[in-house]
């Protein structure tokens, strides 16, 4: 508020309460290609603007602008902040922002200057412009309003209708009804117009219902014709060569994206435009999920350019197709549709490696599912946990699953996947599993049926588990134990939490991983001692023993393990690694 010192405009935002790194929402992507940034994939200056997504501060659109065909030079990039700029486009067609505190991530900063451009403020909706005024005659101005009670005299001597003399003013404040010819009248004190303009407010809204359209009628008729005045239209307006002065109430009105308000007027506005209704929106149809027609089964011939068959069949084809490895299968894709369709056939790709890629794209996850590998490497790759789950869901064949080296966040989407023929896990070198990411893994899911007499968990069927470089401890052995019974191979390699007493749970009596374990991997487990070696004699079916870069156990004690065996002794190849042949 004025009395407080105040600029006296309502409903202003904290000045304080902005974002001070305004960035671009994850799911931005480009108006005219519809892809997101890509310039992480490039190395040039002139190559990573081209890729990056820039939203217009005027328009307000996103786009690369590589895709815009223009350089870097047409556009005006907002140094402050990121992916921000003024598009070429806008800025050849001459359009500027009208604020230039405003954009992005910015807020007007309201303090009340004069000389603020009128219509600058925000404005929440889209409404027709004012028509602009008629050109006006060059005068002197009036150099301050006369008192309340005093007439003033005429402050121009010619009007642009004519050369009659002015009527004569009345001495009660209230402003008279105003002609062509009339004078300026001074506009009343700021506590008589707030009054008036709150009574007017209140006669509109009682006639609002009535009149709305006639007043709209009203209005458009007015602003064409620049010669008569209505008789509620106040002087001092722009249609007779004047306009309100800079930080009026009109302005202010006019700032929040209204018409302007009349001060001094002594009846009603001449109207009240409230726009036309925005069209009805159409009705939302309901997305669903919907299978695309089946594929028409593949041909059992390959057709020929005479319009004959070649006479080896499709199974022969496939045989031959069988000796070639992943990169001569693409070639073989190329050459026509038949052969593109049969070398998509699974029997071709039991085993596909993505590893070591920074990205997975959606083609090659697609491509992927449309070969349904029985074995998939994804090791040290940038799966995320949506791609994984997508994937997961689609290879319901799946026998072998690499995930060493990615993070648990998309580790965890083994949590809600259904794996129903895996047989061998590799999560090897994930940070930050401890033994509540590993619990997440094992025990059964969460809407297990309570009538049900048994709980299995999701590596019930699990034979081989890779958990090297891990931060496990005895618990998660329990759980091990309880929850896949079926192991013969075990990797617990440079587990620092793995000693002795983890052997005797291997071992025990009550073990299940006693008559099943084959391979076990317990190689740079330095809590290991000498104690534990005849433990293992209670497992009769091992086969590789690695301790390998155990600092505690000693090479005699191995050499002795080794030479009385379970069942039968053991070879050493290398030192602290005992091998049996079957």
């Amino acid at each position: 508020m004025k009395k407080f010192g105040g600029p006296g405009r309502m409903k202003q935002s904290c000045l304080l309460r902005q974002c001070t790194a305004p960035v671009l929402p994850h799911t931005a992507v480009c108006l005219l290609c519809g892809e997101a940034g890509k310039e992480d994939t490039v190395e040039g200056e002139e190559e990573k603007f081209g890729l990056s997504l820039m939203e217009c501060t005027i328009c307000n659109e996103i786009v690369h602008p590589g895709c815009l065909k223009m350089g870097k030079a047409e556009g005006v990039i907002n140094a402050e902040i990121p992916n921000c700029w003024e598009c070429p486009r806008c800025t050849q067609e001459g359009r500027t922002s009208k604020d230039s505190g405003e954009g992005p991530g910015r807020r007007r900063t309201d303090n009340g200057e004069e000389g603020a451009s009128l219509g600058s403020g925000w404005k929440l909706t889209e409404e027709p412009p004012l028509p602009p005024p008629p050109p006006r005659r060059k005068g002197p101005l009036p150099a301050g309003p006369p008192p309340e009670d005093v007439p003033g005299p005429p402050k121009r001597k010619e009007r642009e209708s004519g050369n009659e003399p002015p009527t004569p003013k009345k001495k009660k404040p209230k402003p008279p009804l105003a002609s062509a010819e009339g004078p300026a009248v001074p506009s009343p004190s700021p506590q008589r117009e707030k009054l008036e303009r709150f009574k007017r407010m209140c006669q509109l809204l009682e006639r609002v219902p009535d009149t709305s359209s006639s007043s709209s009628d009203s209005d458009s008729d007015s602003d064409s014709s620049g010669t008569s005045l209505s008789e509620d239209e106040a002087p001092g307006e722009a249609r007779n060569g004047r306009r309100p002065a800079r930080g009026s109430s009109g302005e202010k009105e006019n700032r929040g994206g209204r018409r302007a308000v009349r001060p001094g007027s002594g009846g009603p506005l001449l109207s009240w435009p409230l726009g036309p209704a925005p069209p009805p929106r159409p009705p939302q149809l309901e997305r669903h999920v919907v299978r695309p027609p089946p594929r028409s089964p593949e041909p059992d011939t390959l057709p020929l350019a005479a319009g004959s068959d070649h006479p080896l069949p499709r199974a022969a084809w496939l045989r031959v197709f069988q000796h070639l490895g992943p990169r001569e299968l693409c070639v073989c894709m190329r050459v026509c549709r038949t052969w593109s369709r049969w070398c998509y056939d699974k029997r071709l790709w039991p085993r596909m490696d993505l590893s070591r890629r920074k990205s997975l794209t959606p083609p090659m996850l697609s491509g992927v599912v449309r070969r349904q590998p029985r074995a998939l490497d994804l090791s040290w790759t940038g799966v995320s946990k949506k791609q994984l789950m997508w994937l997961l869901n689609r290879l319901q064949g799946l026998q072998e699953l690499v995930l060493s080296g990615c993070s648990w966040l998309s580790v965890s989407a083994l949590g809600s996947a259904p794996l129903p023929a895996l047989r061998l896990l590799d999560l090897r070198w994930i940070e930050d599993v401890k033994d509540s990411q590993l619990r997440e893994l094992l025990l059964p899911p969460p809407d297990t049926k309570p009538g049900q007499t048994e709980s299995r968990g999701r590596l019930q069927g699990v034979a081989e588990l890779r958990l090297a470089g891990l931060e496990l401890t005895d618990a998660s052995l329990r759980l091990l134990l309880r929850h896949a019974p079926q192991l013969s191979a075990l990797d617990l390699s440079h587990c620092a939490h793995v000693g002795d007493p983890s052997v005797h749970l291997l071992t025990a009596p009550t073990s299940p991983l006693r008559e099943t374990l084959v391979h076990l991997n317990l190689a740079g487990c330095h809590r290991l001692t000498d104690h534990c070696l005849p433990l293992f004699r209670r497992c009769p079916r091992l086969r590789r023993l690695d301790l390998r870069s155990c600092r505690q156990l000693s090479p005699e004690a191995c050499a002795r393990l080794a030479a009385a065996g379970p069942p039968g002794p053991f070879r050493c190849p290398e030192e602290k690694l005992l091998l049996k042949d079957s």
